[in-house]
């Protein structure tokens, strides 16, 4: 245009003419030539940007490298013709290509360390707990390739048959336990090999802990002193009752989903992806998606899907995109001034997690790990793990565990056990101060129910997220029985040799006033929120996703994360999320969900009894 401009100036000199009517007509013809070089650049400026957003434009855009993320990113770009953009705003977990140099996030036994980092971690924290001592509680969450697969505990635990058939009965059609089944396989490959339950071929390498520690040994025996039943495998046919528990290492590694799905489609011509790219909002024209805005490096740019918007930003960063974006409570967004798109007054709401308390017991034996958190033992540890990826940075450590019923009358278990041959204070922000071994024991379906919103319209504000812990009797309820049933395993006679007083809650702890006042001071997040963009029937109005994955409302824009779920598993999320990913593939390909039916699953003998 300024090329233009000039070129008007040098060749209509009007100001010098001394004729009007030569005046006239040079204007008169001035304004023609001008008007027809507005509509060729008009013309031209459209033609420019059809053809940049074309450069500019893939099939699929997926926000979020995280646990459902890289894998839909692996398996949408499984077909050649498919272009994918994963956008993540943090970094690579790696460094100059390597594993050994971004060891914190690769060592198993180095978890803590990105629990408290927050280059790799939202870092997220809650309103003030007025059911807790008005606690502010603190929210890891993944930001780095891998998502929270690169920060979690690589533990392994898919939940039971019938969280998924109660998903199916609460408007998640096609999602019960016959269609999910074969998704967990088809992620999975088992070291034991596979059979009915368990995946032989698939990317996510699961694995059992190698340590054979004495105190793992010691606490699986005093469960089944207390009367519960040993389970060679919670993810199979019996999750009830303790046992050794999977985990998300192979080869001494953490594997996450960076490592089991996203490298090996890396090189794949129609993949890219792009880290440190924060998505600040997601672009339509009318309630069809188009692409989104975001950026990198300071600079704001935009890029275009001409399929879809895949949202995989986890349970709290896909609700708070999809409300800065115009989706959400329309009244919410009228006071922000955000423009409503499409009024979903279920984004961000039906906000559920899992507590946890830790039940602590000093050892009389030095076999914990308080000798291995030394500065000499470690430094030896680190260096065994970076020459060959073995010995005990190898583990989390996690490597027992179990369910139970909290009373008769429930048909399936409702309360976790992991067991640590080590004291952890803080999220492991504080360091253990003596021999001692502990179990974190919570809630596997608490029935209070909370939110997240927005603070602001800047997308670096985090939301405002409110749990509402402990806000029903039954949740208090349950939490004292968590606290009474792993005394008494804790009490049991194969725990008796290495068995020094209780340090947490304490032996001044007894009655149930005391227990809960205990549990509001050091119930904690055991970081698995979820379900605040709701998959349901499209006649739901709390409903945010339809069972095909698809955000109500608009075209062209999915959610496939730990935010669909209906309703939180008893179990941890990460193979759940991955799960998910895995059957959204195959539902955005158009692909006829895979099935095993007739799967047998355990049922108690009877409810009458707790075990």
């Amino acid at each position: 245009m300024s090329y233009l401009m000039k070129g008007v100036k040098w060749c209509s000199p009007v100001s010098q003419m001394g004729k009007v009517t030569g005046s006239l007509f040079k204007a008169h013809t001035l304004k023609n030539i001008l008007g027809i070089n507005e509509q060729q650049l008009k013309i031209s400026r459209a033609s420019s940007q059809l053809s940049s957003e074309k450069a500019n434009s893939y099939n699929y855009i997926i926000v979020g490298a995280g646990s459902a993320g890289c894998v839909l990113a692996n398996r949408l770009t499984e077909d050649p013709l498919s272009t994918v953009l994963l956008l993540e705003a943090g970094p690579k977990d790696t460094l100059l290509g390597s594993k050994r140099l971004m060891w914190k996030i690769h060592m198993p036994a180095a978890l803590t360390y990105n629990l408290c980092d927050e280059k790799y971690n939202w870092y997220y924290h809650t309103t003030p707990q007025k059911h807790m001592d008005n606690r502010v509680m603190y929210w890891p969450r993944g930001r780095v390739w891998g998502g929270s697969s690169s920060l979690n505990a690589m533990v392994y635990i898919r939940g039971h048959a019938e969280d998924y058939n109660r998903w199916n009965r609460e408007g998640a059609t096609g999602w019960d336990y016959e269609h999910c089944l074969p998704y967990f396989k088809k992620a999975q490959t088992h070291e034991l090999g596979s059979n009915q339950y368990r995946g032989g071929n698939g990317p996510l390498h699961v694995s059992r802990g190698k340590t054979n520690h004495p105190l793992h040994q010691a606490f699986l025996e005093a469960t089944q002193q207390a009367g519960y039943p040993f389970t060679d495998d919670m993810n199979g046919y019996q999750q009830e009752g303790f046992g050794w528990m999977d985990m998300t290492v192979h080869q001494g590694q953490r594997w996450s989903t960076a490592s089991a799905y996203l490298r090996p489609a890396i090189s794949r011509p129609n993949l890219s992806v792009a880290e440190k790219t924060l998505v600040t909002k997601i672009l339509f024209q009318g309630t069809k998606c188009i692409g989104v805005e975001y950026v990198k490096n300071g600079q704001t740019k935009k890029v275009f899907a001409n399929k879809e918007v895949i949202l995989s930003g986890g349970a709290i960063n896909s609700p708070q995109l999809l409300m800065l974006s115009g989706i959400g409570n329309a009244d919410d967004l009228k006071k922000l001034g955000i423009p409503v798109v499409c009024h979903l007054p279920g984004v961000g709401q039906n906000l559920q997690d899992h507590l946890e308390v830790y039940v602590q017991q000093k050892c009389t034996k030095p076999i914990t790990l308080y000798s291995a958190q030394k500065p000499l033992n470690m430094m030896m540890i680190g260096l065994e793990w970076l020459w060959k990826f073995t010995g005990e940075g190898a583990t989390a450590h996690l490597e027992s565990g179990g369910f139970i019923r909290s009373e008769p009358g429930v048909p399936h278990p409702d309360i976790q056990f992991h067991f640590l041959p080590s004291q952890v204070i803080d999220h492991g922000r504080v360091a253990s101060t003596m021999e001692a071994y502990q179990v974190h024991v919570g809630p596997m379906r608490s029935t209070s129910v909370g939110w997240l919103k927005l603070k602001s319209t800047d997308p670096n504000d985090h939301p405002i997220i409110e749990p509402n812990y402990l806000s029903t009797e039954r949740d208090i309820w349950e939490f004292r029985q968590c606290v009474k049933l792993a005394r008494e395993i804790f009490a049991q006679k194969a725990l008796e040799k290495f068995c020094g007083p209780e340090i947490q809650p304490g032996s001044h702890v007894q009655s149930d006033r005391e227990i809960d006042a205990f549990i509001r001071q050091k119930a904690d997040s055991a970081y698995h929120p979820s379900c605040t963009c709701k998959m349901g029937l499209p006649s739901d109005s709390t409903a945010v996703v339809d069972p095909q994955t698809k955000v109500i409302g608009v075209e062209n824009l999915r959610v496939v994360d730990a935010s669909i779920m209906p309703s939180v598993v008893s179990g941890n999320l990460n193979a759940p999320t991955i799960m998910i990913a895995e059957k959204a593939a195959d539902i955005i390909k158009g692909l006829p969900s895979l099935q095993e039916k007739n799967v047998p699953v355990y049922k108690p003998k009877t409810l009458e009894s707790q075990r």
